[in-house]
């Protein structure tokens, strides 16, 4: 672990697949990579509650929900912050709590159709790497992960995702990336 000095904190590394752990006195500044926080209910149905990447704030000290995971979707590089630290992050916990408010309209849609696409172009818009087609979504999502977000059936996603390809909105790249087509946006 090496310091980071600008916020007094220690960074840490975390392989795709390893969990962040949330405790009640700490934020992660994501200082690289892609997590997404969830929970899940008494059945062990999912919900997401967000995706985050370089520059965002997540823990729990944001959230009143229990249980809540912070995974890594990608490899990540967080720097663990005292609460007691949180004034310098003011501007980073403002900007998680539009992400949030940015997610909730998504899935508030009433189409899974208009929920996908809203949130495929949530994705493009925080993650994406532009590219000749458009915006290259450069981690890897599955189609369990998008229903996931939107609370729906895989079924459904992978049903909506050869309408979207049809339709010439997204164009995909490999199986795990997802480009919009900029003539469609």
């Amino acid at each position: 672990m090496q310091n980071n000095f600008y916020y007094n904190s220690k960074l840490h590394h975390f392989s795709k697949d390893n969990v962040l752990p949330a405790l009640d006195d700490y934020f992660w500044l994501v200082e690289t990579g892609v997590v997404k926080t969830y929970t899940w209910d008494e059945e062990g149905t999912l919900t997401t509650m967000g995706y985050w990447g370089t520059g965002d704030v997540v823990g729990q000290p944001l959230s009143r929900i229990s249980p809540y995971e912070i995974i890594c979707l990608t490899e990540v590089s967080a720097s663990q912050i005292s609460i007691q630290d949180s004034a310098r992050l003011s501007a980073k916990i403002y900007h998680h709590i539009q992400q949030t408010e940015e997610l909730l309209y998504i899935i508030r849609s009433d189409r899974i159709y208009d929920k996908l696409k809203r949130l495929l172009v949530w994705l493009g818009n925080k993650f994406g790497q532009e590219v000749e087609q458009g915006q290259l979504i450069d981690f890897p999502i599955t189609h369990q992960e998008l229903a996931e977000a939107i609370s729906t059936t895989r079924v459904s996603i992978t049903k909506l995702i050869r309408q979207l390809e049809e339709e010439r909105f997204i164009v995909r790249d490999g199986r795990n990336y997802i480009i919009f087509n900029k003539s469609t946006i």
